[in-house]
């Protein structure tokens, strides 16, 4: 027994040096292991760089068949995809219920913006009436105060201020009569001739003559030193009052035809935006029923739009809503095609405008159309960038040689974009080829290793890239370059 454990720990032994062996092999800088890899034998032949995208074949002249109704609205009928219409012929009808209801409410909106238009209309001409009346008697009301200081100053107080002193003269002349008679009667009555009543009569007429006079003079004090300060003040006054209420008067007439004016603008506008907005309520109905504008073959916009943008489109049908400025049909006006295909970004630095291409249709098998880049969209697909914004491309029209009849909008195709064409030149596979540095390697096998060997590259058609420089025929390089 103690032999046999002897054995089975030498067999444990060996094991596991035979497992060290294999990982020291593995994992030591050692370049035996490489020789095993997959490698490629540089050899020399013809190369052609090309870019080969799938597209759609698409009508190159062409009327597009828009939904011009506002938001969203369903089919009621579609004409069949295919059919060869007249100009004038029924496409599409849509839904004009909701519009329908519409026009009916605008109608009643626009009656009552006329009513208001027009009731806005004779309150302008009511308001300038009563603006100029009101102005007019303004105007006699001052002439009025005007006449009355002027009656005043010129007349009236003169008047008065001659009558104070008429009576004045007067009460002075009846005093000094006043006086001689009250004299005589005393010297009368000291003769004896008359009573001492009769005296004392002319005594009391005397007086009261003195007295008259007296009030005669404070009545034109009066006259002149009150009563004449407070009617002038109270005329000029009024002449004042007058000339700010006619102000008052034109500037609120103003305001009132500037008011009315504007109230009339105001409603001459919202019946113009409601009016209009009717016409466009009627002119959206018409559109509810699209008619054909020339003679052509109907083919569905869905069915004109290939490739990948296809998978959230629902194919066109009656009952389907659809939203505004929505393509609905293609209405091809000839036979002659283009071909529309999505470039890569990191293809567009390879391909440009008149490049040539070679076209195949899958519906045409064993056939080939000729062409060329006319267009290259300046910016990304952006339905592509919404359906997948880590995917950028560039939507590229080729101008295909020739009328086909065969030949349809829709249909699938692919396209072969020739950009160099070399008859003997050296290739390698791309992934041969690392940037070590900024600066293309391929690991070239020397002895019993690979080594890194710099080499000038061209082009590349996703396969094999063109090498310029820095290998021969009959090299071997190393298809797994380490990362490294």
């Amino acid at each position: 027994m103690p032999g046999g454990k002897q054995v089975i720990m030498g067999v444990v032994i060996l094991v596991l040096v035979g497992l060290v062996l294999v990982v020291w092999q593995r994992f030591s800088g050692s370049q035996e292991p490489l020789l095993q890899e997959a490698v490629y034998v540089v050899r020399s032949g013809p190369l052609t760089i090309d870019v080969v995208e799938s597209g759609t074949i698409k009508a190159r002249e062409q009327l597009i068949i828009k939904n011009e109704v506002e938001g969203k609205t369903s089919i009621l009928y579609l004409i069949p995809e295919g059919t060869q219409v007249k100009k004038g012929d029924l496409l599409v009808e849509l839904d004009a219920s909701a519009l329908m209801d519409a026009k009916i409410d605008q109608e009643i909106k626009v009656q009552n913006a006329r009513a208001a238009f027009v009731n806005a209309t004779e309150n302008l001409a009511v308001v300038e009436n009563q603006a100029q009346s009101d102005l007019d008697l303004a105007k006699l009301t001052l002439e009025f105060a005007r006449q009355d200081l002027k009656k005043y100053t010129d007349g009236e107080y003169p008047n008065a201020l001659q009558k104070a002193n008429a009576e004045i003269t007067l009460a002075q002349e009846e005093l000094a009569r006043a006086r001689e008679r009250l004299e005589w009667s005393k010297t009368l009555y000291e003769e004896k001739f008359i009573s001492q009543t009769e005296l004392a009569a002319d005594e009391l007429a005397e007086k009261k003559k003195a007295l008259d006079l007296s009030l005669a003079k404070n009545n034109l004090d009066l006259l002149v030193n009150y009563t004449n300060q407070r009617d002038l003040a109270q005329r000029k006054s009024d002449v004042s009052q007058a000339e700010m209420a006619m102000e008052r008067t034109r500037r609120k007439a103003r305001a009132d035809v500037v008011q009315a004016g504007a109230e009339l603008k105001a409603r001459e506008a919202e019946f113009q935006r409601q009016n209009d907005r009717l016409e466009k309520i009627l002119t959206q109905l018409e559109k509810t029923r699209i008619v054909s504008p020339a003679d052509g073959l109907v083919i569905y916009a869905t069915s004109a739009q290939g490739g990948m943008f296809r998978r959230n489109t629902e194919p066109l049908q009656e009952g389907q809503d659809i939203r505004e400025r929505q393509e609905l049909i293609y209405l091809p006006t000839a036979s002659s095609s283009n071909a529309e295909i999505a470039i890569h970004e990191s293809n567009l630095k390879k391909v440009g405008t008149g490049m040539p291409a070679k076209v195949t249709v899958d519906a045409l098998p064993g056939r080939e159309f000729s062409g060329r880049i006319t267009h290259i969209a300046p910016l990304p697909d952006a339905q592509s960038i919404w359906m997948n914004p880590d995917l950028k491309v560039f939507t590229t029209q080729i101008f295909l040689d020739g009328n086909d009849s065969d030949m349809r909008t829709g249909m699938s195709c692919q396209a072969q974009i020739i950009i160099e064409t070399h008859d003997n030149v050296l290739s390698v596979p791309v992934q041969a080829v690392l940037q070590v540095q900024g600066v293309p390697t391929v690991y070239v096998r020397s002895g019993g290793e690979f080594v890194p060997r710099p080499v000038e590259i061209g082009l590349d058609n996703n396969r094999m890239i063109h090498v310029k420089n820095g290998l021969a025929a009959g090299d071997i390089v190393l298809l797994t370059p380490p990362l490294a």
